[in-house]
């Protein structure tokens, strides 16, 4: 796992790693200095995760557009942390594909070991969350009968802006997904099938999750293909906009 440090605005914050790798630090905001502006070239993905953990057809209208039933237990599939970039990185449109699509998703960072919770506590377990984009090459995923392939190329995993610290509540927040400018998805995190403090319960109770960890909560309808030198946008109310370009 590997996290960067600093705080870019009010609750936006990418804390510290405790050097035990158990939990993070905690961060004093009276040691900023005030009044400096930030100088930054690009901002980096917020978090390399130790491992990607994603949801798949966890929005209703996603699965109904897939034509697939309503699951009665989260589907699980990974993602390397190979496949993570950040902000204004460029998604590589990989040979092997003639259908490269989006899928905006809500992204928990977890904060603290955790193995075996409950719902009702899960929220101690949570960093913050963050937008995340599932590329997948859809051509690839009906060929293979599984997912691995078609979820794993690198720069199949953007994350970011930044890390929001302090969201109490998950399950009412917009998602959106624009391609070129045009909405392409439009959902909210409240039709989710299976809610963020469930899949925590969930997912902990197969493996351990370790500070860094993220969760890719699911995406709703709309999905879509992306071409090169298309810009695609994922936006989530009250973190903020996550931006890449197809190369």
């Amino acid at each position: 796992m590997m996290i960067g440090k600093g705080i870019v605005a009010g609750g936006k914050t990418v804390p510290f790693a405790s050097e035990d790798g158990k939990s993070f630090s905690a961060y004093d905001p009276s040691t900023r200095t005030a009044g400096r502006a930030l100088e930054i070239e690009r901002i980096a993905a917020p978090v390399i995760p130790g491992k990607i953990i994603a949801v798949g057809l966890n929005y209703r209208d996603h699965a109904r557009e897939m034509a697939l039933e309503i699951p009665s237990e989260p589907i699980l599939f990974m993602k390397p942390s190979s496949s993570v970039i950040g902000p204004d990185e460029t998604i590589r449109y990989p040979s092997q594909s003639s259908r490269v699509d989006y899928e905006a998703e809500l992204a928990v960072v977890i904060g603290t070991t955790c193995r075996n919770v409950n719902a009702a506590s899960a929220q101690d377990c949570i960093l913050g969350y963050t937008c995340f984009n599932d590329v997948t090459a859809r051509d690839l995923q009906a060929k293979d009968g599984q997912w691995t392939r078609a979820k794993s190329f690198d720069t199949f995993a953007p994350l970011g802006p930044w890390i929001v610290t302090g969201l109490n509540d998950p399950h009412g927040l917009t998602v959106t997904a624009r391609l070129n400018g045009e909405v392409r998805q439009s959902s909210n995190t409240a039709n989710l099938i299976f809610s963020v403090f469930d899949l925590v319960e969930f997912i902990s109770h197969i493996m351990t999750l370790d500070p860094g960890d993220v969760i890719a909560t699911g995406t709703p309808s709309g999905v879509g293909p992306m071409e090169r030198g298309d810009v695609v946008e994922i936006e989530i109310e009250g973190i903020g906009v996550l931006k890449n370009t197809v190369g």
